[in-house]
């Protein structure tokens, strides 16, 4: 059923003809092409694609809003990579400004979640040497036979691919070792900007979008899910972030292994892009409606509060987001040092219930792969 703010559109002799027919595309439950995707970009209103996606987000979840009970850990934020944007990782040679974690102080960290009703760790930072494949392996085992229950969600792309093939191994044979050491699932950060005229300029040295892609693929193929992200903002064009979610789709059409896509805003402080200003809370908000558009096979959409504000996460609820990440616990640091709103990014349970019950959306507390944990439906009446 069309929301009477898309009917209204719909029946408004001022909207293209051209958007009208995106419009009438995804009512029948068509693909939007990629040509499409840019014209929403470049044409379409807040309000037009905001109510365009609010339609998507509620044929596939209804009202409901999805969180969990998540922590970080961050094994290192020395990296031998020099991406323009990032205001977390210091380079090898600045390692007094930095931390290297052990596998037995990464261990300390999680044991000192052991009394509470948390159900992932989210593991992820910069890349070293010496946090090798061994490193990590080491690690998740560990991790598991401690605690069997906790869902370990660990390392990107550019992690795996510098410690694959520091060790000599096949993506795949890299992927099969480290599932069968106890890792569960993958988050979905180093995709940046797929396209390379972007790629090279902001995250030169790391992998390549083809790269990045093929590891996802050889996680999914061994019937395991992963994540995606995306990080707009920059120096980006709207076709360059069309071209990054055509790349996604295409994908998840082959494989269907991701659970949920994350938009990540660029954050100027305290990098080497400071210079590039950054866009507004209203372009947000339509690059969250859009994402929501064009990726039809993708699940969920998560505004992830950390990074964009609890603010500006509760307003994408109504763009398309039916997901607002975790408590987090204020055990990450990537986004803080970038300076995203929230500096001490940490909510409790009650908190972010509240979070989502005011903005009249139902709460449901998920596990990481969107198992119900519990419902809070009793709790709006």
């Amino acid at each position: 059923m069309k929301s009477a703010s898309l009917q209204h559109y719909l029946n408004s002799s001022n909207l293209d003809p051209a958007l009208k027919t995106v419009a009438q595309k995804v009512f029948a439950g068509k693909r939007i092409s990629f040509e499409d995707g840019v014209l929403l970009f470049e044409k379409g209103e807040l309000g037009f694609v905001g109510a365009l996606a609010n339609f998507v987000k509620e044929q596939k979840s209804g009202n409901y809003v999805y969180f969990n009970r998540n922590f970080h850990v961050e094994p290192t934020n020395i990296c031998v990579y020099t991406c323009s944007f990032c205001s977390y990782s210091r380079l090898i040679k600045q390692k007094e400004e930095g931390w290297e974690l052990s596998v037995e102080q990464i261990l300390d960290k999680i044991k000192k979640w052991d009394d509470k009703p948390v159900t992932e760790v989210h593991i992820t930072g910069g890349v070293i040497p010496k946090q090798d494949l061994k490193f990590y392996t080491d690690l998740f085992r560990k991790i598991k036979e401690h605690r069997p229950d906790l869902h370990v969600k660990a390392l990107t792309p550019v992690e795996y691919h510098y410690i694959f093939k520091k060790a000599k191994v096949s993506y795949e044979e890299g992927m099969k070792l480290m599932k069968e050491a106890g890792l569960d699932s993958m988050p979905g950060g180093g995709a940046e900007i797929f396209h390379p005229e972007i790629r090279d300029e902001i995250a030169g040295g790391k992998c390549t979008a083809e790269e990045w892609l093929s590891i996802h693929e050889a996680w999914h193929k061994l019937g395991m899910r992963s994540n995606a992200t995306m990080l707009y903002g920059h120096v980006e064009k709207y076709w360059h972030r069309v071209d990054h979610l055509e790349r996604l789709r295409t994908l998840q059409d082959k494989t269907k292994g991701f659970n949920t896509f994350i938009p990540l805003k660029f954050r100027n402080q305290g990098n080497q892009m400071s210079h590039v200003p950054e866009v507004s809370v209203i372009e947000d908000l339509r690059n969250y409606a859009i994402s929501r558009i064009y990726l039809d096979n993708f699940d969920h959409i998560k505004a992830y509060w950390a990074m964009i504000g609890r603010g500006t996460a509760q307003l994408a609820l109504n763009f398309g987001a039916d997901d607002l990440d975790g408590t987090i616990d204020d055990t990450t640091k990537i986004y803080s040092m970038a300076g995203a709103e929230d500096q001490n990014p940490a909510l409790s349970t009650q908190q972010l219930v509240d979070l989502i019950k005011q903005v009249g959306r139902t709460p449901i507390e998920r596990d990481t792969l969107y198992g119900v944990v519990k419902r809070f439906e009793e709790e709006m009446a």
